[in-house]
């Protein structure tokens, strides 16, 4: 058995000194103790490493190519797609799991110990299936080995173009299935699954109600057999608009309305909520799968976080479209965003816990919850998802308890503290670098001179 030691850590009991934690040979947490430490314990303060619940890994390598305005007179998250959709028609599987081994390295180094990675590129180029039809899941899962993240791995259906069931087009080609051929490829991504880290999981994620039928859900979900469920909803205007003309009413209330909506489902950005529609979703037990930088990014809109956490909602982190992969920099960007829109401070703040405590523990818990994995606690029987953080510098200032979360979030300099990072009990950071950094940096270059810089 392995064994941290810390001068603090945030335990299942709350803050704790001077703690040791054994990890068993299987990556899991064994034991928990406090009371005398060494002399010069390693780390200043351990806490769990939260799972990223929302990822598009090949989207990484658009990063700052969208950033010009063409011949529509109002740049948009549909003009962002266009160019999106033009880009991924010329990426390989190589070029995949280069791009894709990337990402999960700089989350590790960025403090999520797990990613949840929402799985939507299916074919080669015009739509044509890979001979093995899991190739580019095979490929994901070789990027999560080689980094080793811990990995919810979502494959996506993705039937038509819109409600008015358009056929797909150009790059949206590389996505499509029906729900029969869905069914063959989960089955595969399945084996792929059981064959690689015992603390892998698998999942569904039906795109959205734009991209799948109410049928194609149904069979979708009944795939899950108790595991997460996530959907993009309710994202954009044109969205909501769309939906209520073809399905006669707004996303979330079709959807709570017509599907089993329980604690295994995640509903990803929500931006276009009303103030009823974030209660009931906030009464259902699922999680709001919350990408503050994306959703900036892209001008998606503000979520209700101070409603939904209000009505009892639960909600975590997640990096999408990876243009800035920075665990603390998407909780400071979320709790700004309240701010900005109640002219307010400390939004999300209680009278028994800080906003940075909020937040963490929101990230940490729920995100676990939508990766079905049993992380974001140090309890026993957990696996050895944990952060190492050093304290002792100019924006920590060897705080203690709720008030080193409020400085890591907010400082803005948070990933600078991070020495270490577990992953179910994988130490892949050491020193605040990744122990492939250099190997999977020069593979993604490669990557990006061959595609150049035009979309």
């Amino acid at each position: 058995m392995k064994k941290i030691h810390a001068r603090q850590a945030l335990t299942e009991n709350g803050w704790q000194a001077n703690v040791t934690i054994g990890i068993d040979d299987a990556g899991r947490i064994a034991e928990i103790g406090t009371g005398p430490a060494p002399a010069h314990p390693a780390h200043d303060l351990i806490l769990p490493a939260p799972l990223n619940l929302h990822s598009h890994a090949f989207q990484r390598a658009m990063a700052g190519l969208t950033e010009t305005r063409g011949a529509d007179p109002r740049d948009s998250f549909w003009t962002w797609r266009r160019l999106m959709y033009r880009f991924l028609d010329r990426l390989t599987p190589d070029h995949v799991q280069a791009i894709a081994s990337l990402v999960f390295m700089e989350m590790l180094e960025a403090g999520y110990g797990a990613v949840a990675e929402f799985h939507y590129l299916h074919h080669d180029m015009g739509g044509t299936p890979y001979a093995n039809i899991a190739e580019m899941a095979d490929r994901i899962t070789a990027a999560a080995n080689a980094a080793g993240i811990g990995l919810t791995l979502l494959p996506v259906l993705y039937t038509h173009g819109g409600c008015d069931g358009r056929p797909l087009a150009g790059g949206q080609r590389r996505f499509g299935t029906d729900p029969a051929a869905f069914a063959r490829l989960h089955e595969a991504a399945a084996r792929l699954i059981a064959a690689a880290g015992a603390d892998y999981a698998l999942g569904v994620a039906p795109h959205s109600l734009r991209a799948v039928t109410p049928e194609g859900l149904t069979a979708a979900v009944g795939l899950a057999q108790g595991g997460p469920v996530h959907m993009h909803l309710a994202e954009q205007v044109a969205e909501v608009e769309e939906v209520q003309a073809h399905l006669g009413a707004r996303p979330a209330e079709w959807l709570l309305a017509n599907q089993p909506v329980d604690d295994h489902w995640c509903l990803i950005h929500c931006t276009q909520m009303t103030a009823p529609e974030t209660r009931a979703l906030a009464a259902t037990g699922a999680v709001a799968g919350l990408c503050p930088i994306t959703e900036s990014s892209l001008g998606d809109g503000i979520f209700d976080a101070t409603g939904f956490v209000a009505a009892g909602g639960r909600f975590g982190i997640g990096s999408d479209s990876n243009i800035h992969i920075s665990l603390f920099h998407e909780l400071a960007t979320l709790e700004y965003s309240q701010r900005l829109r109640d002219r307010s401070r400390a939004a999300l703040a209680n009278p028994a816990q800080s906003t940075g405590r909020v937040l963490f523990d929101n990230a940490a818990h729920a995100g676990a919850a939508a990766g079905g994995r049993a992380s974001g606690r140090i309890a026993v029987g957990q696996w050895a998802d944990l952060i190492g953080i050093a304290t002792d510098n100019p924006w920590l200032c060897n705080r203690q308890g709720d008030t080193v979360l409020d400085s890591l979030v907010f400082t803005g300099r948070g990933q600078e503290c991070i020495t270490d990072v577990w992953s179910a009990g994988r130490h892949v950071v050491r020193d605040g670098r990744h122990f492939a950094r250099d190997a999977i940096t020069r593979d993604f270059m490669a990557v990006i001179r061959e595609l150049g810089q035009d979309i």
